[in-house]
């Protein structure tokens, strides 16, 4: 398919960190000392809260050496598709996976957005196939895409045309005119208002639709149907059948068939269904999938992708290229702290110079025949036998089974015509199909965690593969972050959930890295990962030791006259110093460095603990995780930051809130305490509370302001008075019970 190529694809580039190496290193001798300093006074000090600290900051010191581990050696790839160009002479296919579950969550008009700009990719058209998987199974996001196909065979030739930069048109044709138009012909000025009319026209279209709750044309496959419980439904809604580079690509929408007695596995089963149905109609030896909301901001992505895996030499080791996930029209400063540029960062670098960044579930593009199970060791074996034995497993289906063979001996023979495949198509995306498979255990997407995404990457590297981190200028990939409080939330509490159930699994990175390829260095950044589903628990702890420490007038840092106390101190400084420094170095603002700040321990203490406990129920049988959906926002010509509401917090009924405003309330109530010298009476003198505590509560109700504030205000923006009456209630019990142990 490739010709040789002489020059590179893509550069390795690895980074220099001397700095933030030396603040890590710091930072963890800093902890050190201060696990040095519990253990020598353990014996003197003794009692519940020395070893309650002692245990949270020893798991915070395992923490920071797998965070050492992850900054050590940063790499970036530099991709350069114009090579590609001038030493390929024929591209490879890419099927392209478009994943939505809700109508309501996720407004059709985002899913158009995202397809339309799929289509509109610098790629040959015959060689590009779109798949939209419809969990919702709504007549409206059909209807919307009916309309949105006949909107793309005016909007891909124009973007062709004019080689415009951004694909997806709501953002494109919300620019400013006078910028869109500069130096362009009176003859572009036209189409641009064309197209402005026709996607006006299309908006239109879609909006009356939403509002009738019924698409204005009578579509017999989903009438009187129970989203779960129905058949599968798959429309080729356009076809290349010409061939012509220039035109065109597939377009196939797919609702699969669900049934009550029947698991259907959230996106991990939809993403399979997609995987088969592709494969028997398109066969393409490269898959890339997005979310709904995740729009093509870099017409050159493809090829950006292909860089990474047609070099020669990373051919054989590159299992896929993960694109950042990066957003659009975010909130001004990050208020939510859910666009975590800086994390994604650190994750996406430093695990590139390992064995390769993990699978974010969006922007990511893969081999098919390492999604269908191949591993490293099976390189060396013989097409017959090694097509052989993993068909077997692949189900009853002998087309499917004749496609697996082809993508296995790396050809490609897609059918003359995508209709002639309905017939088995429908066959390979029943929900029964996968009954006696491996699918979704040993290949395909995985299942058994609300994050498949790292699951399956976690079983690619353990099989030996690396991965490769792509980072073009501008961005591939746009998404929107979730705004509001209980998005963010429920955002949150998913991937806490997911997390816990991989870690609790057969699949932990401890013993993928024992008896498996997994680099050890890469399974400790899974463990980070990972583990992070349990940092609510030592958190919490931590939380609440200084509001018990005033209550009972005891303390768990060293007093004002040691001096020990220097290490907390010098501790909490450089720890602050250090991450301030990486927001300013990303180009962040100061506002956000303290937004994300105080996010991490509010979403800490209220979504993840919440997924903790969710886990916990699963474990002991008592209860099933749920997948939830998060809220998408409308495309909007506004941008993100108009309202001066836009960043304030919001609140919801969901229990989700009372961990949050319990904490808050507690800590109020020990500052006063504090202040008031309203403490029992100490049992010894050497007991008695000291500034670090009062310190401590203090900068606890700063990182809860945003609950503070919800406790006056009414509305979106307020603490529903349920959720505080509850909050009370346990802030109460607390704080009896300190009481009661001061007096015992």
């Amino acid at each position: 398919m490739a010709s040789p190529i002489c020059l590179p694809l893509h550069d390795r580039i690895p980074l220099r960190n001397t700095l933030q190496r030396t603040l890590n290193i710091i930072i963890l001798f800093l902890l050190l000392s201060l696990l040095t300093y519990r253990f020598l006074h353990l014996k003197n000090h003794g009692g519940l809260t020395w070893l309650l600290a002692f245990l949270c900051e020893s798991w915070l010191t395992l923490t920071w050496v797998l965070v050492l581990n992850l900054n050590w050696s940063p790499v970036i790839f530099k991709t350069y598709p114009d090579r590609l160009l001038q030493g390929v002479h024929e591209l490879p296919s890419v099927d392209m996976f478009v994943t939505t579950a809700d109508p309501v969550l996720e407004p059709p008009i985002i899913l158009v957005n995202t397809v339309l700009s799929l289509l509109a990719v610098d790629y040959p058209a015959q060689k590009l196939a779109c798949y939209v998987s419809d969990d919702g199974c709504s007549p409206l996001t059909y209807y919307s895409l009916v309309e949105a196909s006949k909107f793309a065979q005016l909007w891909v030739p124009f973007c062709r045309k004019y080689d415009i930069q951004v694909r997806a048109p709501f953002r494109y044709l919300s620019n400013d005119p006078i910028i869109t138009f500069s130096d362009r012909t009176k003859g572009f000025q036209h189409e641009w208002k064309r197209m402005k009319d026709e996607y006006e026209q299309l908006c239109h279209k879609i909006e009356v639709a939403v509002q009738k709750s019924v698409p204005p044309r009578d579509f017999a496959d989903f009438s009187n149907v129970d989203r779960n419980n129905h058949p599968t439904v798959i429309k080729v809604m356009w076809e290349n059948k010409e061939g012509l580079p220039d035109g065109l690509p597939h377009l196939v929408y797919i609702y699969r068939e669900k049934r009550h007695n029947h698991p259907n596995h959230y996106k991990a089963g939809a993403m399979n269904v997609l995987t088969r149905v592709s494969g028997l109609m398109t066969n393409a030896p490269y898959m890339l999938n997005v979310d709904c909301d995740m729009f093509v901001n870099n017409p050159k992505a493809v090829l950006h992708a292909m860089c990474m895996f047609l070099d020669s030499k990373s051919e054989s080791k590159i299992a896929f290229a993960q694109f950042p996930q990066e957003f659009y029209d975010g909130l001004k400063d990050d208020p939510y702290g859910n666009q975590m540029v800086v994390a994604l960062q650190h994750l996406g670098r430093g695990a590139a110079g390992i064995q390769g960044p993990m699978y974010t579930g969006t922007g990511c593009f893969h081999r098919r025949k390492i999604i269908y199970g191949l591993s490293v060791d099976d390189l060396g074996s013989t097409n017959a036998n090694l097509a052989e034995d993993i068909c077997s497993k692949f189900g009853n289906s002998k087309e499917l089974i004749k496609s697996v063979a082809d993508a296995l001996k790396g050809k490609t023979r897609p059918p003359n015509s995508l209709q002639s495949c309905i017939e088995a198509a429908y066959q390979v995306s029943g929900c029964g199909y996968e009954n006696g498979t491996s699918w979704g255990t040993k290949m395909g997407w995985l299942y058994g965690s609300a994050t498949e995404d790292v699951q399956i990457g976690l079983l690619i590297h353990k099989r030996g593969w690396r991965s490769c981190y792509c980072t073009p200028d501008p961005p591939a990939f746009l998404g929107c972050a979730p705004s509001g409080g209980p998005a963010t939330m429920t955002q949150q509490k998913r991937w806490a959930t997911g997390l816990l159930e991989i870690l609790f699994s057969r699949g932990c990175p401890i013993f993928t890295s024992l008896f498996a390829k997994l680099q050890w260095r890469q399974s400790l950044v899974y463990l980070l990962i990972l583990s992070s589903g349990l940092h609510p628990v030592f958190e919490l702890c931590y939380v609440f030791l200084p509001a018990y420490c005033i209550i009972v007038d005891s303390h768990f840092l060293p007093k004002v006259q040691e001096p020990a106390l220097c290490v907390p101190i010098a501790l909490f400084l450089t720890n602050n110093i250090n991450t301030l420094h990486e927001y300013l170095r990303a180009g962040l603002s100061v506002r956000a460095w303290w937004n994300n700040q105080r996010m991490t321990r509010v979403s800490t203490m209220t979504a993840r603990l919440f997924g903790f406990f969710s886990v916990m129920l699963k474990i002991f049988g008592l209860s099933e995780t749920v997948f939830e959906v998060t809220p998408k926002d409308q495309p909007s010509d506004s941008g993100g930051g108009d309202d001066h509401d836009a960043g304030s917090f919001t609140f919801s009924e969901s229990p989700i809130f009372v961990s949050g405003t319990t904490i808050l309330l507690v800590h109020l109530t020990t500052l006063v305490v504090s202040l008031l010298k309203l403490q029992y009476p100490p049992a010894h003198d050497e007991r008695g509370s000291g500034l670090g505590e009062a310190f401590c509560s203090s900068w606890l109700v700063l990182c809860f302001w945003p609950f503070f504030k919800g406790l006056f205000r009414k509305g979106k923006h307020g603490i529903p008075k349920a959720t505080i009456y509850k909050s009370a209630t346990l802030a109460f019990l607390f704080l009896f019970w300190c009481r009661r142990t001061a007096m015992g």
